[in-house]
This record gives structure tokens, sequence and C-alpha cells, in this order.
């Protein structure tokens, strides 16, 4: 298990110091859809993504490298996200570990603890998603 190693404070001083990570769940006329995105703190982008009709470790796993593979240099990033089975999965963690990367999980029951990225998602789902039904 990781530390919070973010302490809700969500800033950087740099591109690929801190990262948050979140999983959305999309109802569609097929079924649901589950988005994994990864945000860099420091741009307020979306760096990394994966989608997926299951919600498993290889979602955030994917994730993770698609990061990874557009960003390059992120040895010692901080990797923050909530308390998810996917983020503490075997799979994810080792996913960290090739990476150099360090996991930040927040404490539970603390809601604002992802917050920066429950708003991307709530913009999404208004903006996006919700418009296309």
């Amino acid at each position: 298990m990781h530390d919070d190693l973010v302490s809700r404070n969500f800033t950087a001083s740099g591109p690929n110091r801190v990262w948050l990570a979140d999983i959305t769940e999309h109802v569609t006329g097929d079924g649901k859809l589950y988005l994994c995105a990864i945000k860099d703190v420091f741009s307020n982008r979306i760096v990394g993504y994966s989608i997926d009709a299951r919600m498993k470790s290889r979602l955030a796993v994917r994730a993770l490298d698609n990061a990874v593979a557009r960003r390059e240099h992120v040895d010692g990033c901080i990797l923050h996200s909530d308390r998810g089975s996917q983020f503490r999965s075997r799979k994810f963690v080792r996913a960290l570990d090739r990476h150099r990367m360090a996991g930040s999980i927040g404490r539970a029951g603390a809601a604002g603890d992802n917050a920066a990225m429950e708003s991307f998602f709530s913009l999404l789902q208004k903006n996006v998603l919700d418009r296309r039904r």
C-alpha cells in the first residue's frame, strides 16, 4: 500500500512531478465503458488514458503506460490516486516500479483527496458525453 505523498497539495513545480489518476464509468447504448485518465498537475492536462469495457487493473496499467510513452522522463514522478483496487494491484505497482515512479494513495473516506480528477470527469460528462446521447 502506498502512503499519501500529496496531502491534498495539488500543485507541482514542473511537468512530470505529480500526476493524478482516476477511473470513471459511462453508460452507453451497448453497455458500460470505463475510462482511466492520468492528469499532470503542473500543466493540468490529461497525459494518458485507457478505455475498456471492464474495470480491471489492466485499464490502469495501460493508461499509465500510455502517459509514460507520451511524456518519457518520469523518474521520480508521484502518481496519486484514490484507493481503488486497480491502483493497489500488483500489476499496477509493478508498472510504477518499471517506470521508476512513486505511488501515492489518498486516505480512506477523504472525498477531497482526488477532487482535481473528479472535476475533470464532471466536465467531460457534462460537456462531451451527455451531449452525445
